[in-house]
């Protein structure tokens, strides 16, 4: 607009003057502009741009190839056109970098009418987690510099990388149900649900354990012999705060954490025992939706923008916002089956850090939903006073607590054992790394607590 006011009054003080030559280079100063504004808007608006890239889940290491198509739809060639498929710079700027790309997201290209260019680039993810990609922004202007357009064209394509997991060499965590479907070394308990066999009657047996049909055909008192038998299901408690998980032992503590959840769930999923998870964390699914609500529809004119919005904004526009709105737990309920570990795992793939309930907090919401039939495993980086006061409230509820410390500092490993040992939690494994989480944990013995069942689980 500052151009057509300039040109515009040298043009009249040149008709007032009666300055023929200088009325004559405004009229094609003001042409020029006007034509340049006219073929800047054509170029930018006549070019589609489409994404081809699969949706299907990944696993970490996995790579996809993305192709991008841009097309001419126009009259009139477009000289010059740049084009980006954009991705948030949080991914790469990570150490180590989320994300790999081999190739180029990024292409200057010239265009005639019904002309299309396509080129590819790869994405390798070495972390779990939810990635978009796109949408595409397209750049061009004039020949002089005057104009310069921008557009977004298309909606994001979300990868889902789901999170390793591992099948653990030994399930031995506790449990208050002594009926169930695992068979167990140790006879602590007994299943009377399922009878193994008979014996003769040994002073102190209970009458309800005598087999009145054998002893009446035997001419002798017998009893029963129950398997010994457990409920190997579990409610996992991920503790995903932010202020649990310091900087320095970030990213590897919290992926450790959630390694150790999707195999616990896998393993239980092995055993064909329930499993169910809840966290403090947010998830990227939701908090994307709801940064979405937040950002207002445009229309095709309106993405079309001017010169005094560059290429620094329109990222900064469209990068990964924090949501408003305050963030619920997330639950995915106890139950079994082949349906529910994909669920877990995916929401797991899903999880980020959040800065909303703490652990404490978590427990207290949550408390009066969990069945009480599953071993609660507790998934934690730090145990404060407000962690072992909310185990404690569970164990008085009648539930069965483990704790797994995900790479626990020297100094404060003992701390957290004595904590929870003063909270009444014995069952407390130390997690450093994957090995030592196919393993089951490094078992800590603090005091003397109920000695676990023992359960050997083949590899898968």
């Amino acid at each position: 607009m500052g151009w057509l006011v300039a040109v515009g009054a040298i043009v009249g003080i040149a008709l007032a003057l009666q300055a023929g030559l200088a009325a004559f280079a405004g009229y094609v100063v003001l042409g020029s502009y006007l034509l340049s504004r006219w073929l800047s808007r054509q170029w930018i608006e006549n070019v589609e741009a489409q994404r081809h890239c699969p949706s299907e889940p990944l696993e970490v290491g996995a790579s996809v190839e993305v192709e991008l198509q841009v097309r001419h739809t126009g009259r009139w060639p477009t000289l010059w056109v740049l084009a980006e498929d954009l991705f948030a710079d949080e991914y790469l700027q990570q150490r180590p970098p989320a994300v790999q790309i081999k190739g180029h997201r990024l292409q200057l290209i010239s265009l005639w009418p019904g002309q299309q260019r396509r080129w590819r680039y790869r994405l390798t993810f070495q972390r779990r987690g939810y990635y978009p990609v796109g949408p595409t922004l397209l750049e061009s202007g004039d020949v002089f510099g005057l104009h310069r357009r921008f557009r977004i064209i298309g909606s994001p394509t979300y990868l889902l990388v789901l999170p390793r997991m591992w099948p653990l060499q030994r399930y031995d965590f506790v449990s208050r149900r002594p009926t169930g479907e695992i068979r167990l070394h140790q006879r602590l308990f007994e299943d009377p649900t399922r009878t193994a066999g008979v014996r003769e009657y040994q002073v102190g047996d209970p009458l309800s354990r005598v087999h009145w049909k054998v002893t009446a055909r035997m001419g002798q008192l017998h009893c029963r012999v129950y398997e010994p038998t457990t409920l190997a299901g579990a409610t996992l408690l991920l503790d995903f705060h932010h202020n649990v998980y310091p900087a320095r032992g970030e990213p590897y503590r919290s992926e450790l954490a959630v390694t150790t959840a999707a195999s616990v769930a896998y393993t239980l999923s092995l055993l064909k025992q329930p499993v169910g998870l809840v966290s403090n964390g947010r998830d990227a699914a939701v908090r994307i939706q709801e940064e979405s609500a937040l950002t207002p529809s445009e229309t095709p004119e309106e993405q079309s923008l001017g010169q005094e919005q560059d290429r620094d904004q329109l990222h900064q526009r469209f990068a990964l916002r924090q949501a408003q709105s305050h963030l619920q737990p997330v639950v995915v309920e106890t139950r079994r089956g082949i349906d529910q570990l994909i669920q877990v795992r995916e929401t797991l793939a899903r999880l980020e850090l959040n800065d909303g309930l703490t652990f404490a907090a978590l427990v207290s919401v949550m408390a009066p939903r969990l069945p009480r039939d599953a071993t609660i495993l507790a998934i934690l980086p730090h145990v404060d006073e407000g962690a072992a006061t909310a185990l404690s409230m569970l164990r008085r509820l009648g539930f069965a607590v483990s704790v797994l410390l995900i790479l626990p500092e020297q100094i404060h490993t003992w701390q957290a054992v004595g904590r929870l040992t003063a909270a009444g939690v014995h069952d407390v494994r130390i997690i450093t790394s994957e090995a030592d989480l196919i393993q089951g944990g490094q078992s800590v013995t603090a005091a003397t607590g109920p000695a676990p069942y023992s359960l050997d689980i083949p590899l898968a």
